[in-house]
């Protein structure tokens, strides 16, 4: 018996090995064909994957985008998504100029931040840009337009603007092509992207720089706004050009922009800190700070102004000033560049020096604000 089985087992042993051998030669009449197609499919993929480098080195991997204000719609479609039409009235030339709401971006950009700020510096303006235009749309709102025809105007009042007519004569033909072709890739990447606050878009304020914090809205405006709180604004400290610029007045020129009598101003008493030393005998005295560091009220004459009142009827660049009396004169210094409400945009950049996405950005100047499609609320 142990034989029959010993012989059983010998006789079946060729036919498993024969299986295993009649398979083999197909694992290798598919292989040349498997090689054959893989240059192909590389072919394919390679474009989507890698960027190859000269002088045949290995292509290295294109890094993931940075998150930008929004991600970017999964569907093509979706980016092709009609967008508005804004109405600019030009203030030079007096006429309307129409045009898509992204090409409007694009000139805004052009006007508002240099192009050769950092790219996500210059996509968290794009939005802030796009937000502002939107919400007035949405509200049909004309407001501090000279012609009911016309959206906004080209101005600091609402945006500055370069036109289209000006992009293309100064920018696209010139030496600023390389700059515009950033500005619109900021753009592009952002595409119908705006900020909004409980669904609906914010009042997208920003302004050049500031000393070292933003200001909280009813500091300047006097509405309190949820999402323009004053937060830290170090970042530019290090790269704003003129961060503080110094003014000369006479005493003439103060009483007559103050409105004051024309007695000479007299120090203001009082228990508020003077802006500089008392024995100095300077004129002024400071009887509030904001929380954005500016001046809240100050007593000048003996009469109280705001900060705001003093920046304005004297043409300041900011609210955040001292003040001094040399020889004769009074030298007033500010620090930073605008109201101080919203994103600083020098902030802005040297945040995107360090690392920060335009999201990052905006989420730190405009607190609590989420981000939403254009084509999003126009269905609304």
């Amino acid at each position: 018996m142990k034989e029959l089985k010993l012989l059983r087992r010998v006789l079946r042993r060729p036919r498993r090995y024969g299986r295993a051998r009649r398979g083999a030669p197909r694992l290798r009449r598919l292989a040349p064909a498997a090689w054959l197609a893989a240059p192909l499919l590389a072919a394919l993929l390679l474009p989507l994957a890698v960027v190859p480098l000269r002088g045949g080195q290995q292509p290295v991997p294109v890094p993931e985008p940075q998150a930008t204000a929004a991600p970017a719609p999964a569907d093509p479609a979706a980016a092709e998504q009609p967008q508005p039409d804004v109405t600019v009235y030009l203030s030079q030339s007096g006429q309307i100029e129409t045009l898509p709401l992204e090409d409007y971006v694009s000139g805004v950009l052009a006007a508002e931040m240099p192009a050769d700020f950092e790219l996500e510096a210059l996509k968290a303006q794009a939005v802030a840009a796009r937000t502002f235009i939107v919400r007035r749309l949405l509200a049909g709102d004309h407001s501090g337009v000279p012609v009911p025809e016309a959206d906004v105007s080209d101005t600091v009042s609402h945006q500055a603007y370069v036109s289209k007519a000006v992009l293309e004569r100064d920018w696209a033909a010139g030496s600023k092509s390389a700059g515009l072709a950033k500005l619109r890739r900021a753009v592009l990447e952002t595409r119908g992207t705006v900020m909004t606050y409980k669904g609906q878009p914010i009042t997208a304020s920003f302004f050049a720089s500031s000393g070292g914090y933003t200001e909280n809205s009813e500091d300047y405006w006097t509405v309190e706004v949820p999402y323009l709180r004053s937060v830290a604004s170090p970042w530019e400290q290090q790269i704003t050009p003129n961060l503080a610029v110094t003014y000369t007045f006479t005493n003439t020129e103060l009483r007559s922009k103050l409105g004051l009598d024309d007695q000479d101003i007299p120090a203001a008493a009082g228990k508020a800190s003077q802006i500089a030393s008392s024995s100095s005998g300077l004129p002024a005295v400071v009887l509030s700070l904001t929380a954005g560091h500016r001046i809240g009220e100050i007593s000048i004459g003996g009469k109280v102004f705001t900060g705001r009142e003093v920046r304005e009827k004297l043409g300041l660049r900011s609210s955040q000033f001292t003040w001094k009396r040399q020889g004769g004169k009074v030298l007033i210094t500010t620090y930073g560049n605008g109201h101080g409400v919203g994103m600083s945009q020098w902030g802005a950049n040297g945040m995107a020096k360090q690392g920060s996405t335009a999201t990052q950005i905006l989420k730190h100047y405009y607190s609590g604000v989420s981000f939403t499609k254009v084509s999003t609320l126009l269905k609304k």
